[in-house]
């Protein structure tokens, strides 16, 4: 049985905007399964109260500290500032994940599990078939072959490209280097999977149900939509050519 000692060395990363109703119900539901994991709360000055809310939580719990920003500036900075605070606090583990119950928290004691034996640990909404709840027909269609094209562009593997629920070991991230991601928005979940899978990391998937949001208003819009497909195409260039710049670099010392 996993207990919550094993957990104290796990910090979960909330990036928030506009999360009020969903935020302190997120907290009370990881608190029930009693894994004892730190929480950060990076809150981009969201105007319907939710750093607020976050500061009452950080307050009344004290393994959650909660960071505030002073405008949205995007998915990826977020978890960017998440990083750098999770290996300057020394934390072994570390998980992405959305606030808004789309990712279950259940599925947290399944990445302790398997990151025991992984270095990166991604859950997939493809992996036994199409499990996403409440999506129209259309985001289905969209989310569907845009991982056809991630996996196509990249030669990745998985089943899910663009997830956002992920466990990392710290020393993945360490090795990448915050300073080294260059994406801001949601292609940030497919460079982080994909400088992992090239530098030859330990990668595992595990099944998931994905649920849409139940409160508020989903970020993704087809601006997003258009920045990640030329997204994807850019960081596969520029990590070709950095892969052939230190090749070159090598042979000529």
């Amino acid at each position: 049985m996993v207990t919550g000692e094993h957990f104290k060395k796990i910090l979960i990363i909330l990036p928030t905007y506009n999360e009020c109703g969903n935020i302190a119900k997120m907290v009370e539901a990881v608190k029930s399964l009693d894994i004892g994991v730190a929480i950060l709360i990076i809150d981009d000055n969201s105007p319907d109260g939710t750093g607020k809310i976050a500061d009452e939580l950080s307050r009344e719990y004290k393994n959650i500290t909660v960071i505030h920003r002073e405008r949205k500036l995007g998915l990826g900075s977020a978890y960017i500032k998440g990083f750098k605070f999770a290996l300057e606090n020394k934390f072994e583990y570390i998980c992405e994940m959305d606030a808004d119950f789309s990712h279950d928290p259940r599925y947290l004691i399944d990445f302790y599990r398997e990151i025991q034996v992984s270095d990166l640990v991604v859950a997939s909404r493809y992996m036994n078939g199409i499990s996403i709840v409440n999506w129209s027909f259309l985001r289905l269609v969209l989310s569907f072959f845009a991982n056809k094209f991630v996996k196509f562009i990249t030669g990745m593997p998985f089943t899910d490209c663009m997830g956002g629920y992920k466990c990392f070991r710290s020393t993945v991230i360490s090795d990448i280097g915050p300073h080294n991601i260059i994406s801001k928005g949601y292609v940030f979940q497919m460079e982080m999977l994909y400088r992992a899978f090239r530098k030859g990391y330990k990668i595992k998937e595990i099944p998931i149900i994905f649920y849409d949001r139940e409160n508020g208003k989903s970020k993704m819009n087809k601006k997003e939509v258009l920045k990640a497909f030329f997204g994807v195409i850019l960081l596969k260039l520029l990590l070709e050519w950095d892969s052939f710049f230190n090749r070159s670099k090598e042979r000529k010392a």
